[in-house]
């Protein structure tokens, strides 16, 4: 298993990977995908972690740093799709790529990393929690465009 940045031959897999998370993610085009990866690749704020095994992505997060003007303009790490391939799951995958996301925010001098998980994930809620993350300091909300 190979725990690494993902990048752009990594798309193809992920892309897979995500139907997992939502089957609507296969209606994704593969020429849209791709020029959405490009912008991500450009940006250094932006990062996709992910454990690669025989060269397909099997657990994933992606992690955004956004600039900040409170906490002393310390800026906040955003950390969304987090994801493990159904056949490999209980395997501390996701562990390692949450850790790889924590490591880029302190990199960054991050005063917090958020993630938002669907309400009804019990299981990832405990994941979470066992991994230091607290659900009772806010209460998150969206508000879908679609």
């Amino acid at each position: 298993m190979e725990y690494r940045r993902l990048g752009s031959e990594d798309l193809p897999s992920l892309l897979e990977l995500y139907t997992q998370l939502d089957e609507s993610n296969r209606s994704a085009s593969e020429e849209k995908s791709e020029a959405v990866w490009r912008k991500i690749e450009e940006n250094d704020n932006i990062r996709y972690f992910g454990a690669v095994q025989d060269g397909r992505v099997v657990s994933s997060c992606y992690a955004v740093i956004i600039p900040n003007l409170t906490r002393g303009s310390r800026p906040i790490c955003f950390v969304e799709n987090v994801v493990t391939d159904q056949r490999y799951r209980k395997r501390g995958l996701a562990s390692a790529v949450m850790d790889m996301a924590v490591a880029f925010a302190k990199e960054h001098h991050c005063y917090k990393v958020i993630l938002q998980s669907g309400s009804a994930r019990t299981e990832a809620h405990r994941f979470y929690e066992g991994k230091g993350f607290r659900s009772d300091s806010k209460k998150a909300f969206d508000l879908r465009l679609d």
